[in-house]
């Protein structure tokens, strides 16, 4: 009997593993140093107060139950109020969803919001999870350049003017991942304008708002407009493994994206949710906790680029981060970075050549530097070890 083997689905065939995570498995070996992964540092993660707050919510036999499908009622209002804060306006607790992590709250929304073929507009360089998300939803996706004030909201003008019409468009807006930069406020606001103007939807991911160094970040770019879809998560803050992520969007959305959520896990984890928000309403521990955050991190950013510029001189630039994670670094001499890689990690180091992150692949002399999970010491070692890869 002849054996014939099903098919899978052919949108498959262009999508591609994350080379982020694929690096990862190269940089397990404990005598490198990794720059790579954009992880927060497990040793700042408040796992003695996670603890209690687990043993508290334990009590109580409902949280090992299935929850609703929009999240545990308590956490939304959490959610609402914090988020009205930050947007300057009273978020009600039906436009608030909790999903599993921010990057399910993503995904969810392309398969609320596109249709196959639909225009998604991105960051060039892009955040790869967003491009995993839209190429999987069979979008038509056009990239817009960062420059040192984020989107080139110009370029984006352009485009509409020339007649593009986006369903999406989608913006890391403060703290960028990969390129380190914050939108400015002028074009948080004319984006909004834009949105209300044309009609489509703004997605604006902002995963490390919270994680700013000297000043607190500009206003949301949700904000300006209803049409702004605000995703966040306490994965930054807290720890990635409670996995509590949300959208703030209207009520029609968050509805939407109910129906297929419940096709897909019915419900997130009601312990974990409880969890977070009991640490979430400890306003006062969480304050002190959350500036032990950025006073690391801040140490940690100003540390790399230090070592960068003392080290390399004119032959590299790098970005100067306010806040989040991560350094955008370009080689001034074309030093292909995806080339370069295989001989820092024989040397020692690892990090995620800008390759990864291009729509198009125009970048070969750029990489992204994670800075949250090593001291002062060991990023000085690192750039030392990268700087004897790039003269090898």
């Amino acid at each position: 009997m002849s054996l014939t083997t099903p098919a899978l689905a052919g949108k498959l065939a262009g999508l591609q593993s994350s080379a982020i995570r694929d690096l990862l498995k190269l940089t397990a070996r404990d005598d490198v140093i990794s720059l790579a992964g954009g992880l927060p540092d497990a040793a700042l993660m408040p796992r003695e107060r996670i603890a209690v707050a687990a043993e508290v919510a334990l009590r109580d036999p409902a949280v090992l139950q299935y929850t609703e499908s929009a999240g545990w009622p308590a956490l939304r209002e959490v959610i609402a109020a914090r988020e009205s804060a930050k947007i300057g306006r009273a978020v009600p607790v039906a436009e608030v969803f909790i999903t599993h992590g921010s990057q399910q709250a993503l995904s969810l929304l392309a398969e609320v919001l596109l249709d196959f073929g639909a225009l998604v507009i991105v960051e060039d360089p892009a955040y790869v999870g967003a491009l995993q998300v839209f190429r999987a939803a069979g979008a038509r996706i056009v990239a817009v350049p960062l420059d040192g004030e984020g989107m080139r909201i110009d370029l984006l003008e352009d485009l509409l003017a020339a007649g593009e019409r986006p369903a999406v468009v989608h913006t890391v807006s403060t703290f960028h991942n990969p390129g380190g930069v914050t939108l400015a406020p002028q074009r948080r606001r004319r984006l909004a304008e834009l949105a209300q103007a044309h009609g489509f939807w703004v997605i604006e991911d902002d995963p490390y708002g919270e994680l700013w160094f000297d000043a607190p970040v500009p206003a949301p770019v949700a904000s300006y407009s209803p049409q702004v879809i605000r995703l966040s998560s306490v994965s930054k803050i807290l720890s990635p493994a409670l996995r509590v992520g949300w959208l703030i969007a209207p009520e029609k959305v968050c509805r939407a994206v109910e129906l297929l959520k419940q096709g897909a896990d019915l419900c997130g984890s009601a312990l974990t949710q409880q969890i977070t928000a009991t640490l979430l309403t400890d306003t006062d521990w969480l304050a002190t906790h959350v500036d032990s955050i950025r006073t690391t991190y801040g140490t940690r950013a100003r540390a790399l680029t230090t070592a960068l510029r003392t080290t390399f001189a004119d032959r590299l630039h790098c970005t100067d981060p306010t806040g989040g994670m991560f350094i955008w670094a370009e080689f001034l001499d074309n030093t292909d970075t995806s080339t370069l890689l295989p001989t820092a990690l024989e040397s020692g180091v690892a990090y995620v050549p800008g390759a990864a992150f291009a729509f198009a692949d125009t970048t070969p002399n750029t990489l992204r530097l994670c800075f949250t999970t090593s001291d002062e010491a060991t990023l000085a070692e690192a750039v030392a070890r990268l700087v004897k890869a790039a003269s090898a």
